[in-house]
């Protein structure tokens, strides 16, 4: 049985990079994963570019049932500490929107990285390796693999959530956790698309490809971005992100026109062109296919504007600012970017992750019940909670 310091379960940028933390320290570690290829959400992340990390992050980004929890680590590992160590490699970077940082090249450079900062620091990083049990010993672990019997110390878990279940995703960590008696808060698919029912499906499945500039609400929560109507349902960043903060069966409002006042544009329409249709005033502003199928579907008339009697116009700008959709559900853990839920964080210092009653095991990255939203914060979370993790297995 081959002994170690530190054995990291799961080799995606958390254990990784909190691997290299490890081994730094002078720690003899190994990393596991039962991939067949290492790394395989990083380097599709951000379409392959890799958003890593977002130059405003703070723990305002992140939703947990402890909102708190995740202060420490971001604190003390932050965005500008990872960009330094992106800069010392000499990848090439830009910021996208919202401070969202994507490599000029290719995600590989991020994983190339990682790997690199491994290998300095004396890692041992295996996979294609499955764990089939863990045991605790008096002084740390033993570990029953399909590539034989390791002894560590120090037992970090970082085998992320459930999404993406074609990149190896499985329920491994939360297992993990119930085994040594941790609490796993409920997980579901988080930065995920929305279904539709057939009704609405039926209508906008024709729009498949058209993107809009809009805010989305649910839950006292609007990001404003675009949402893109696709075959399934919607998607784009706006709807990623609301689909955190969504329950089943919760209706969410758009507003198709959240930089301005449709009621004013149609107004000043009205008056300088009294007699066009309202489809030709408002394909000023989205595009001609969009307009000829939201207008039956809001239950508008499309007729001259100077047509319309009373408030009409403005009850048609209303439609368009107030846009109330019940979502069928979400597309589920198959194309969502996060899992939201996870290892209970009231169980884990926010120092070191360790887990409170369970000596020498740690939970890091998405396992734990930290989720990002939509833009790079669950890279730095990854980064983060594997550096305060690092310093101390």
């Amino acid at each position: 049985m081959k002994k170690l310091d530190v054995i990291v379960i799961g080799a995606g940028a958390a254990g990784l990079f909190c691997a290299a933390q490890a081994g730094k320290r002078g720690r003899n570690v190994l990393v596991l994963d039962h991939a067949k290829r290492l790394g395989g959400k990083i380097l599709m992340s951000g379409g392959g570019r890799c958003n890593f990390t977002n130059m405003y992050a703070s723990h305002e980004n992140f939703l947990s049932d402890n909102p708190h929890f995740c202060k420490s680590a971001l604190s003390r590992y932050t965005q500008w500490d990872f960009i330094g160590l992106v800069a010392e490699y000499g990848i090439a970077y830009h910021e996208k929107t919202l401070g969202q940082l994507f490599c000029d090249d290719s995600a590989k450079d991020i994983l190339q990285m990682l790997l690199s900062e491994c290998n300095k620091a004396g890692v041992t990083v295996t996979n294609q390796c499955e764990v089939l049990s863990i045991e605790k010993i008096e002084n740390g672990y033993t570990l029953n693999t399909a590539k034989g019997d390791f002894q560590c110390e120090s037992l970090v878990i970082a085998t992320g959530g459930l999404s993406m279940p074609k990149l190896g995703a499985s329920p491994f960590g939360y297992k993990v956790a119930e085994q040594f008696g941790l609490q796993v808060k409920p997980t579901r698919a988080g930065l995920v698309p929305f279904t539709l029912h057939d009704e609405d499906k039926k209508v906008l499945s024709e729009l498949s490809g058209i993107s809009l500039d809009a805010s989305a609400s649910c839950n006292n929560t609007s990001f404003n971005e675009n949402i893109l109507f696709t075959h399934r349902g919607l998607s784009g960043p706006a709807v990623l992100q609301i689909s955190s903060f969504w329950e089943p069966g919760q209706g969410v409002e758009f507003d198709l026109f959240p930089h301005g006042d449709l009621d004013a544009e149609l107004q000043n329409a009205l008056q300088k062109q009294p007699d066009a249709l309202l489809s030709t005033a408002l394909a000023n502003h989205y595009p001609k296919r969009y307009v000829q199928a939201a207008l039956p579907y809001l239950g508008i008339e499309n007729k001259p504007l100077k047509q319309y009697q009373g408030k009409q116009l403005q009850q048609a700008a209303l439609a368009f600012h107030q846009w109330q959709l019940k979502p069928n559900g979400t597309e589920g853990y198959r194309t969502a970017e996060v899992t939201l839920g996870g290892v209970d964080t009231n169980q884990l210092s926010s120092k070191t992750m360790e887990a409170k009653d369970v000596k020498g095991l740690y939970f890091i990255g998405e396992v734990v019940d930290v989720t990002g939203w939509l833009g790079g914060f669950n890279f730095q979370w990854a980064w983060s909670s594997g550096w305060v993790a690092g310093q101390v297995v």
